[in-house]
């Protein structure tokens, strides 16, 4: 098999022939070739009065023409094909994973699949409940503690735009590709560049993942949350589980911790029993709404609204003076913000889109990066704290009604807004104009203030005086991370293999999945090396 890379195609181009295509590129007869299909699919906008595809396709012709074609054309090279193979495992004792978010998730298939039973707990509830619990909260205002944005089946991720692309190069992100492919999410996750399922495809491909996990043997208990671990020299024997029952004890001695960013109660009960964190970078700022005709317009100029694009999106980064970085992030076409709190008595945003992206507004994190050496203290959890502080400061500046929002023209002049113009906040459950000032720090403010009109040369029209910042985006990350050895586990307590964005190694959906397979592979080797 062969790549034919760097193909350019019209928008207009019919993708359902291509075999038609290669030939057409490569001057053959389609007869030629045995097989094609569509490998990477991207949007090449460098140029607005020439939007058009860039395109990769996977051929298979003989071997003699392969080989050929690789020594003549510098836009063909050879694919090596590198399947993944899932971890296999014999084992007397039964591992728990603790959390079904996408680490969660990809580390229990992965541990059932091997036939090691896995026990998931979840302190969330089922997907089809949560959706209900989430949906109450948007219209009411009525927070779950325990199922909400942050907490239950499908993790963070769930509520938001479904996105499977990462800045890591792991040859297990195509088997979580086609792992969300098989279940649900649709062929074209396998090819496009940035691909996305969208939360309302997405709640269906989590309930078949899980059926999956079940189907191959293991057990998922919802509503059930890890309170207390229990170590002897060094090595776990144990958990406490607070139940719908009440608390239980279990014998466990192989853990795998994939609890996301916000379980802090969680956090701060593994650091008493000797877990040992450190603090990390992580970023903070704000939500930026624009008129999603605006965006499409600024990235596709005359091609804005051609039905082979849909909704445009974008992704921005600079350094200030001051050396400090300030990027977009989590970008949702058509889409809406959310209220992601967890916890009573604080805000947090979120960014949310559907499948068709056909909402009037984008909205993106627009983050600025912070250090340890910005954190209130040197506590190796002081960051998860300063996050919390600047959630209740949100929470404050409204008096609780709502997320705080403010236009960016009155932003930068440092005015609180009273009213919203040309883009209307989709801020869910609403959103009320305030000063972020109050909200945020002064070197995330200032930096964001420094930032946006050296944003608008790039994109024009980021910077709009109507554009809408909502506040405060301090979840894109956890600021902490849990130490691993080189067998993945917890330094200091064998048998506990901290995964996903809640133990620092992951940012998003597919990095966080790709780290659940990671520790399953490392788990399921556990069992067959001595513990010294």
């Amino acid at each position: 098999m062969i790549l034919l890379r760097d193909l350019y195609l019209p928008l207009d181009t019919d993708f359902s022939r291509p075999a038609a295509l290669a030939a057409r590129a490569l001057c053959c007869d389609p007869a030629e070739i045995a097989d094609a299909r569509l490998w990477r699919k991207s949007v090449d906008a460098r140029r607005r009065d020439r939007v058009r595809f860039c395109c990769t396709l996977l051929l298979t012709l003989s071997p003699d023409a392969e080989e050929r074609l690789c020594q003549t054309r510098r836009d063909v090279a050879p694919y090596v094909s590198q399947p993944y193979v899932w971890p296999t495992a014999a084992a007397a004792t039964r591992p728990v994973v603790v959390g079904f978010g996408p680490a969660g998730m990809f580390a229990a298939l992965a541990l059932a699949r091997a036939g090691l039973h896995p026990l998931v707990l979840e302190r969330g509830r089922p997907v089809e409940e949560r959706v209900r619990d989430v949906e109450r909260f948007f219209s009411a205002g009525a927070l779950d503690a325990e199922s909400n944005v942050q907490f239950g089946e499908g993790g963070a991720g769930t509520f938001s735009d479904g996105k499977l692309h990462s800045g890591i190069r792991d040859p297990r992100c195509r088997v979580v590709l086609e792992t969300f492919a098989r279940f649900g999410a649709g062929e074209r996750v396998l090819y496009e560049a940035n691909p996305h399922i969208g939360t309302d495809i997405l709640r269906g491909v989590v309930r078949s993942i899980r059926e999956e996990v079940v189907r191959l043997g293991g057990e998922i208990r919802f509503s059930h949350r890890l309170q207390d671990i229990f170590v002897r020299q060094g090595r776990l024997v144990g958990v406490e589980i607070a139940t719908p029952a009440g608390s239980e004890t279990l014998d466990c001695d192989r853990l795998l911790l994939a609890i996301g960013h916000s379980a802090r109660d969680t956090v701060r009960r593994l650091l008493l029993r000797g877990v040992e964190f450190c603090a990390k970078p992580f970023s903070l700022g704000v939500r930026i709404e624009h008129l999603q005709a605006d965006i499409d317009r600024a990235r596709y100029g005359a091609f804005a609204g051609h039905p082979a694009l849909g909704a445009a999106d974008y992704r921005l980064a600079l350094h200030l003076p001051d050396g400090r970085g300030v990027y977009t992030f989590c970008m949702c076409p058509g889409g809406v913000v959310v209220n992601g709190a967890s916890e009573p008595g604080g805000f947090v945003t979120n960014g949310m889109s559907y499948a068709a992206r056909d909402g009037a507004n984008a909205n993106s994190a627009l983050l600025v990066g912070v250090s340890p050496e910005d954190f209130p203290s040197d506590d190796p959890l002081s960051g998860m704290e300063w996050q919390r502080q600047i959630e209740r400061a949100a929470f404050a500046a409204t008096a609780g009604q709502g997320i705080p929002a403010q236009r960016v023209a009155d932003f930068l002049q440092g005015r609180a807004s009273t009213a919203f113009g040309r883009v209307r906040p989709t801020v869910r459950p609403a959103a009320v104009p305030a000063a972020l000032d109050a909200v945020l720090p002064a070197l995330v403010t200032a930096s964001l203030r420094a930032a946006l009109p050296l944003l608008d040369r790039r994109l024009p029209g980021f910077c709009a005086p109507d554009a809408v910042l909502s506040a405060p985006e301090t979840r894109s990350s956890a600021p902490f991370r849990i130490p691993r050895d080189e067998r993945y586990t917890a330094a200091g307590c064998f048998g506990l293999f901290p995964a996903g964005e809640g133990a620092g190694y992951a940012g998003g959906i597919l990095s966080a999945a790709v780290d659940g397979l990671r520790c399953a592979e490392a788990l399921c080797a556990s069992y067959g090396a001595a513990y010294k």
